[in-house]
């Protein structure tokens, strides 16, 4: 029970009403005591006024105001005169002295506190203004045993009070609880186990009908979500049917291009003019299709496998993937180059940082033939406290402004005619089971910038 909202709303409640309670408590014990001793005072002067009216009294009945009045001594000051009206021998020295004509709201306070703390039986004096003009002061001597019983009896009775009453208030506001918002909640909750059962279900999803202001937001909220998902899980679906049937496609087409590849490099020692002129494009197309046929064969996978992080040295790895790069630029004027510390160690898996620097530099250097003249690709590294950054800088045409918004999006992100636009996409990918991240930094008419993070 304590582990549901209404049930904690009733704990809370509770809790909040004894508080209040407390609060209340302390200044009417206080108030209860003040009036407690105000009514023997003027018990005491009623009695004073009876024995100064008949001076004749016998000391028995003078014992007996005294016992009703339940005080030892009775000191009456009239014109200005302190006299002595009503005694008794006390039990025990006088403890201490309040004037309830000057104590302040906190003195009254501290003073009941004490007094309920305190179990002991002490005498205390108590001065003040007597009734009516009776004088302009009034002393009496009194036990504390009946002040702190009736001071607790007091608080028993309020304790008892504000414990029905939170109890009242706390059940009350639990059955508002359940019935306003817990019932409510509890709806959203069974739509959204209904709506995980059955994900693709169009009638699972949430119609919003709640009174409340915010919890009609939140099935809105849900609302919208479902349909998005609903939506994205059956895109999902004819994608992976789609994904099938191209990879399976793609797994024949690859073999039949792979003859035909291997028919091509033969027509290329032929004689004929025709042939020979007609060759080298034919050779070219075949590539390319073998090439779009693997690619995709390679990331219809369901996914790739975890990294095998290990310390490796990344000027190595840069050196590898730059010297496959400069065979493709042997004869031009492309420089491709390294400015990676030799000394570097970094925590990655070799082969898949091979491949993400590889599909970087190759965008780059794409991208430097695109524009037909002499360009640089430069790759370089640098460290910080919590990263390894990795830059690849080309001085290419750099990229379109519609191709940046899907620019790691699978066979959307290319640029170069011809590409298939997977490059970046699976090194995203790569990087990213790293726990690191691939970004643009800028691209411009003067080149490109790629930074790879790779965390430490």
């Amino acid at each position: 029970m304590f582990n549901t909202l209404s049930g904690r709303f009733l704990v809370l409640t509770i809790v909040f009403v004894m508080l209040a309670e407390i609060f209340i408590f302390i200044p009417s014990i206080s108030r209860f005591r003040v009036e407690f001793l105000s009514a023997r005072i003027e018990r005491a002067q009623i009695a004073s006024l009876a024995l100064l009216a008949d001076e004749m009294l016998s000391p028995e009945l003078e014992e007996e105001l005294l016992e009703n009045t339940a005080v030892f001594n009775v000191v009456l000051r009239r014109n200005a005169t302190r006299e002595l009206v009503l005694t008794s021998e006390l039990t025990q020295p006088v403890h201490d002295t309040f004037d309830l004509r000057s104590a302040t709201t906190w003195d009254l306070i501290s003073d009941a506190l004490s007094r309920l703390a305190d179990p002991r039986i002490r005498v205390i004096r108590v001065i003040g203004e007597p009734r009516l003009m009776g004088g302009s002061l009034i002393e009496v001597t009194l036990q504390t045993q009946d002040l702190r019983n009736a001071m607790i009896n007091y608080g028993l009775r309020i304790f008892i009070l504000s414990a029905v009453i939170s109890a009242f208030t706390a059940l009350l506001l639990f059955l508002a609880v359940r019935i306003v918002m817990v019932r409510p909640i509890n709806r959203v909750i069974q739509h959204m186990k209904s709506y995980a059962l059955s994900p693709e279900d169009a009638r699972q999803i949430i119609q919003p009908n709640a009174k409340i202001s915010e919890l009609k937001e939140a099935e809105v909220a849900l609302q919208t979500m479902h349909n998005q998902l609903t939506g994205a899980l059956k895109q999902k679906h004819r994608l992976a049917q789609l994904g099938e049937a191209v990879s399976k496609l793609s797994h024949d087409l690859r073999n039949i291009l792979s003859t035909v590849q291997l028919l091509s490099d033969r027509m290329e020692s032929s004689q004929d003019p025709l042939v020979k002129s007609l060759a080298p494009k034919l050779i070219t197309s075949v590539s390319r299709a073998v090439t779009l046929t693997e690619s995709t064969l390679h990331f219809g996978k369901a996914q790739e496998p975890s990294p095998q992080i290990r310390q490796v040295e990344l000027y190595q790895i840069v050196e590898d993937v730059i010297v496959n790069e400069r065979m493709w630029v042997a004869g031009k004027n492309t420089i491709i180059s390294s400015s990676v510390p030799r000394n570097m160690i970094v925590s990655a898996d070799p082969d898949q940082l091979h491949r993400a620097l590889s599909n970087l530099v190759r965008n780059a250097r794409q991208a430097i033939d695109l524009q037909g003249t002499e360009g640089t690709i430069n790759v370089s590294a640098s460290q910080d406290a919590e990263m390894w950054l990795i830059d690849v800088v080309d001085t290419g045409l750099g990229l379109p402004k519609e191709a940046r918004s899907h620019l790691f999006e699978p066979f959307r992100g290319s640029v170069r005619r011809g590409g298939i636009g997977l490059g970046l996409s699976i090194s995203q990918e790569l990087i990213r089971g790293h726990g690191g991240e691939i970004n643009l930094l800028w691209s411009n008419a003067k080149g490109t910038k790629f930074q790879i993070k790779l965390p430490k």
